[in-house]
Parts: structure tokens; sequence; C-alpha cells
């Protein structure tokens, strides 16, 4: 059972073979970040096994698995594809970087580099990540793919919106469902989902369906408590409440919202 983190500063793997540089990262970082030391690329799939992590940081030349078979491997997968990975090199040759960014890797820095650079650098991935998140949630109309950053990603959140979506009406639709139909047990369904929006699954379903209904409530085809109904509420009060609490304006607000914006938008 991997071990989560609670509130608890986030878990970072720093991979390299070279022990002097292992432990002066580490311990750089170990302020702000609780740090995981390996080896080889094979370690760091065996502390994945073991542990939610946020981010990696890893060294191209090491022996087993080197940085970047890692990362064809974690970028190719959809269980850590999500985890951002900042690679380290001393090859200062353009070929080098380009063949770690082709390969998915989030960031690429040369040795020798300066702690500052790298944190932030860190900072700066995690952060970003952050408002991706809130942006989907908090959007409207902003769709799951905004927090796609790997092709493996992008498949995986778009199984499970038109999962959502196929089965929008049933109020009974939770992640033992979702896990199901996906053909994924549902601890990691829920760490996946969790890792990549920040969301549990159910809340993930919730903001799905008042998405839905976002989108239908700008046809203007359908009254308030039709599109209610249409995504899965049984009460038009609950999903006023809901979608207010999301999006901080009430259905109609938003289709007044929507209605100027059409008017101010030229051409229309």
């Amino acid at each position: 059972m991997k071990k989560e983190n609670k509130k608890q500063k986030p878990t970072i793997i720093i991979a390299d073979d070279h022990e002097e540089i292992l432990d002066f990262i580490a311990e750089d970082l170990s302020i702000d970040y609780k740090t995981l030391k390996a080896a080889n690329g094979q370690e760091v799939l065996n502390l994945l096994k073991e542990y939610s992590v946020h981010l990696i940081i890893s060294d191209i030349m090491m022996p087993i698995i080197d940085g970047h078979e890692l990362c064809k491997i974690l970028k190719s997968n959809v269980e850590f594809s999500h985890i951002p990975l900042i690679l380290l090199t001393a090859k200062n040759t353009l070929q080098s970087k380009i063949k770690g960014l082709e390969e998915g890797a989030d960031a690429y820095i040369e040795k020798p580099f300066s702690p500052n650079h790298l944190q932030a650098q860190i900072q700066s991935l995690l952060t970003n990540r952050n408002k991706v998140r809130s942006f989907f949630s908090h959007s409207p109309l902003a769709h799951i793919n905004t927090m796609a950053y790997t092709q493996a990603d992008k498949i995986f959140l778009e199984r499970i919106n038109n999962l959502i979506h196929e089965n929008i009406t049933s109020k009974d639709l939770d992640v033992s469902q979702l896990a199901e139909m996906l053909h994924m047990s549902r601890p990691t369904l829920y760490r996946k989902i969790k890792a990549v929006s920040n969301l549990t699954p159910n809340d993930l379903i919730n903001i799905s369906r008042l998405k839905k209904a976002a989108e239908l409530l700008c046809q203007r085809r359908y009254k308030i408590f039709e599109v209610a109904y249409m995504v899965g509420y049984s009460s038009q009060t609950h999903f006023g409440r809901n979608f207010q609490k999301q999006f901080g304006m009430t259905p109609s607000e938003y289709i007044e919202q929507q209605k100027k914006a059409k008017t101010q938008t030229p051409g229309s």
C-alpha cells in the first residue's frame, strides 16, 4: 500500500548514482520537501510503488535504467505519467537536451547547476500544475484535457470524461463504477485522479456534471430545472447550490453572464 502524504511537504525522488551529488541535492531540498533517494531508474520505480510522489529529479547517466529510459517508462505509464520530471546531465549538447524534452521531460538542467535554479524550477513546475488544476475546477467551460501534460494523461482523462458523460444521468455513479468500467483497481484510480486533478473521484464526477450543465445552459434550449435533471440532479435547489459553490455564481447569473459576453463579441 502506498504511503500518502496528508498535508505534508511535497515528496520528491532524487536519482543519481553519484552519492555525494545525491546527498547534496537531498539536503538542499529537505527544508521544503520530503526527499527520497535512488541510485538508478529501477530504484525510482521501486519507490513509486511505495510512495505518492509529486516530482522526480533524475540524472541521465545511471546504471541499470538511465534517465532517458526512466523518462520513457514514466511518461508512457498512466499511473505515473502525471509526475513532473527534471533531467540533470553533464552533457552540454543541444542533441541531448532535445532528446530529453522529446521523451517527455518537463525540464532539463545542465551540471554544474545552481541550487537556487533547481529550487526555482521545482517551484515553477509544482505551482503551474496547481494553477491548471484550479483553472479547470473553477472555470465552467474549461475542458478536462487542460490538465493533461502527456499523451497518456490525455487518453486517460478523455476516457474518464466520456464515461462520466455516458452515465451522467445516473445519480449513483461513483468511483467504484468508474474503476470497474476502466478495468482499474479502485485505489489506483483514486490515486491517479487525485494526483492529476487534486480532486477526489467523486468531486471530479460532480464537477463534470456541473460543467456539462454549464454547456447546456449556454445553449439556452432548456430551463434550469431540466438541465439539473439532465446531469443527474433530482433537485434544482441542490443543483443551484452546488453550481454556485463551484463557480461562484448561480445558474441564472451564469446564463446572464454568457448573454452579455455574446452581445459584446464582434460579429455575434
